[in-house]
């Protein structure tokens, strides 16, 4: 059983992924199953075969500890850590080959508390990956590009196993796409549209965060994909499959 973690800032399309790279799976006969780790989702594009909302559930948290949504958030999460156990025995019962993990939208909730790393470190399986999700509508200036870069190599680090960057909706912004993917590849690329922005003046500094930032990601691509048409599925399913096979050594 392989497990794919699925991560990335709020609305940068998660279960929208989760339920197209599931979809994928099925399509082709292999065995495939979606775990929704967020008590507080209130709609899903897809059905997951377990659901932490049956062991934890957000208002129920909010009312019994007088806690607003956040709060609530912070303590489920640690609540679901502690139930690690029922959750693992009900995703074993599936016997899946592949099982996707949609985290919660609140990344920062989720991947800076013990209890979310606890969940990605301790969850059983014989190979594990973590996706982190690009919103291109948000990465679509050189200073943000660079923002959602460090929070994906501070978690990556944090989570310690094997990470791919993806950038999502490339078929609704295929212009900000081409750039966003130019700006990954080559750091010159970067730098130049960093120069002709209001950052400018911060040039230099934001030049060497941006390179620090390609040498703790070394040889990572930025896969481009669309969940609505499928388009970079391919690359992204073949990445995954290169990383669950061993093509992948990853100490931790």
């Amino acid at each position: 059983m392989d497990l794919t973690f699925i991560t990335g800032t709020a609305g940068s399309g998660k279960s929208t992924l989760t339920a197209a790279l599931k979809g994928w799976y099925v399509n082709r006969d292999e065995d495939a199953i979606a775990v929704n780790l967020d008590p507080g989702v209130v709609d899903l594009p897809y059905e997951p075969e377990v659901d932490v909302r049956e062991k934890v559930e957000l208002q129920g948290v909010m009312e019994e500890y007088g806690l607003g949504p956040n709060g609530a958030l912070v303590l489920a999460t640690d609540m679901l850590a502690a139930k690690l156990g029922e959750i693992q025995d009900e995703i074993d019962s599936f016997e899946a080959e592949h099982v996707i993990v949609d985290t919660p939208g609140q990344i920062e909730l989720f991947a800076f508390r013990q209890s979310g790393e606890f969940m990605i470190k301790e969850t059983k399986a014989d190979a594990k990956a973590m996706l982190f999700l690009f919103d291109p509508l948000l990465a679509n200036t050189p200073a943000n590009f660079l923002s959602i870069a460090l929070l994906s190599a501070a978690v990556g680090l944090r989570m310690n196993v094997p990470k791919i960057s993806v950038l999502t909706k490339r078929d609704i912004a295929k212009e900000a796409t081409s750039t966003i993917v130019r700006w990954s590849r080559q750091a010159k690329a970067f730098e130049d549209a960093l120069a002709e922005t209001k950052e400018a003046e911060q040039y230099s500094l934001y030049s060497s965060l941006f390179r620090s930032v390609k040498k703790l990601s070394v040889g990572e691509d930025l896969y481009p994909v669309s969940s609505t048409t499928s388009e970079g599925m391919i690359a992204l399913v073949g990445e995954l499959s290169r990383i669950f096979s061993g093509g992948e050594e990853f100490s931790g």
